[in-house]
Protein backbone atom coordinates (compact mmCIF):
# COMPACT_ATOMS: atom_id res chain seq x y z
CA UNK A 1 0.00 0.00 0.00
CA UNK A 2 0.90 3.50 -1.08
CA UNK A 3 0.18 6.98 0.61
CA UNK A 4 1.01 9.69 -1.98
CA UNK A 5 0.17 13.11 -1.88
CA UNK A 6 -1.49 15.35 -4.34
CA UNK A 7 2.04 15.70 -6.35
CA UNK A 8 1.70 11.67 -6.50
CA UNK A 9 5.11 11.90 -4.45
CA UNK A 10 4.91 8.87 -2.41
CA UNK A 11 5.16 9.68 1.62
CA UNK A 12 4.22 6.43 3.53
CA UNK A 13 4.19 2.74 2.65
CA UNK A 14 3.32 -0.33 3.81
CA UNK A 15 4.60 -3.85 2.74
CA UNK A 16 2.62 -7.09 3.71
CA UNK A 17 -0.25 -7.33 6.08
CA UNK A 18 -0.90 -6.08 9.55
CA UNK A 19 -3.66 -6.88 12.03
CA UNK A 20 -6.71 -4.71 11.85
CA UNK A 21 -5.64 -1.91 14.87
CA UNK A 22 -2.16 -1.63 13.51
CA UNK A 23 -3.87 -1.80 9.86
CA UNK A 24 -5.81 1.77 10.99
CA UNK A 25 -2.97 3.26 12.85
CA UNK A 26 -0.74 2.55 9.96
CA UNK A 27 -3.32 4.73 7.08
CA UNK A 28 -3.23 7.51 9.99
CA UNK A 29 0.69 7.43 10.12
CA UNK A 30 -0.01 8.09 6.23
CA UNK A 31 -2.15 11.01 6.41
CA UNK A 32 0.00 12.49 9.05
CA UNK A 33 3.30 12.33 6.88
CA UNK A 34 1.37 13.72 3.61
CA UNK A 35 0.53 16.80 6.00
CA UNK A 36 4.34 16.67 7.82
CA UNK A 37 5.51 16.83 4.64
CA UNK A 38 3.24 19.57 3.24
CA UNK A 39 4.62 21.12 6.17
CA UNK A 40 0.81 21.46 7.32
CA UNK A 41 2.22 21.18 10.83
CA UNK A 42 -1.35 21.92 12.88
CA UNK A 43 -3.03 19.15 10.99
CA UNK A 44 0.09 16.55 11.32
CA UNK A 45 -0.08 17.20 15.03
CA UNK A 46 -3.50 16.72 14.85
CA UNK A 47 -3.21 13.56 12.91
CA UNK A 48 0.17 12.07 15.74
CA UNK A 49 -2.05 12.89 18.20
CA UNK A 50 -5.08 10.73 17.11
CA UNK A 51 -2.43 7.99 16.58
CA UNK A 52 -1.66 8.01 19.87
CA UNK A 53 -4.54 8.37 21.68
CA UNK A 54 -6.81 5.98 19.43
CA UNK A 55 -3.49 3.41 19.24
CA UNK A 56 -1.49 3.77 22.50
CA UNK A 57 -0.22 0.11 22.15
CA UNK A 58 0.60 0.14 18.51
CA UNK A 59 4.20 -0.22 17.43
CA UNK A 60 3.40 2.92 15.64
CA UNK A 61 2.75 5.68 18.90
CA UNK A 62 6.61 6.14 19.78
CA UNK A 63 6.72 7.11 16.45
CA UNK A 64 3.57 8.78 15.96
CA UNK A 65 4.82 10.37 19.88
CA UNK A 66 7.99 11.73 17.85
CA UNK A 67 6.46 13.26 14.88
CA UNK A 68 3.71 15.10 17.00
CA UNK A 69 6.74 16.61 18.91
CA UNK A 70 8.27 17.78 15.63
CA UNK A 71 5.48 19.09 14.23
CA UNK A 72 4.77 21.39 17.57
CA UNK A 73 8.20 22.32 17.90
CA UNK A 74 8.13 23.59 14.07
CA UNK A 75 4.58 25.23 15.43
CA UNK A 76 5.79 27.48 18.29
CA UNK A 77 9.71 27.22 17.99
CA UNK A 78 9.97 26.12 21.58
CA UNK A 79 12.43 24.08 22.72
CA UNK A 80 10.68 22.23 25.58
CA UNK A 81 8.08 20.80 22.81
CA UNK A 82 11.44 18.61 22.00
CA UNK A 83 12.22 17.92 25.68
CA UNK A 84 8.47 17.00 26.47
CA UNK A 85 8.59 14.95 23.31
CA UNK A 86 11.87 13.34 24.88
CA UNK A 87 10.40 12.65 28.65
CA UNK A 88 7.06 11.38 26.99
CA UNK A 89 9.29 8.87 24.85
CA UNK A 90 11.66 7.83 27.76
CA UNK A 91 8.60 7.14 30.04
CA UNK A 92 6.29 5.17 27.42
CA UNK A 93 8.39 3.76 25.45
CA UNK A 94 12.21 3.68 26.52
CA UNK A 95 13.57 0.67 24.23
CA UNK A 96 12.39 2.16 21.01
CA UNK A 97 14.25 3.21 18.10
CA UNK A 98 12.53 6.74 18.72
CA UNK A 99 13.35 7.68 22.15
CA UNK A 100 16.99 6.77 20.91
CA UNK A 101 16.03 9.32 18.41
CA UNK A 102 15.10 12.16 20.88
CA UNK A 103 18.12 11.50 23.06
CA UNK A 104 19.18 14.90 22.07
CA UNK A 105 16.31 16.74 23.09
CA UNK A 106 16.50 15.74 26.49
CA UNK A 107 17.15 17.75 29.59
Amino acid sequence: MLISDPNGEERWRLEGYLPKEEFRANLEMGRARVAFMAKNWSEAERIYTEVVERYPNSKFSPEAIYYRGVSRYSISHQGTELADTASALAEKFPDSEWRLRSLPWAE
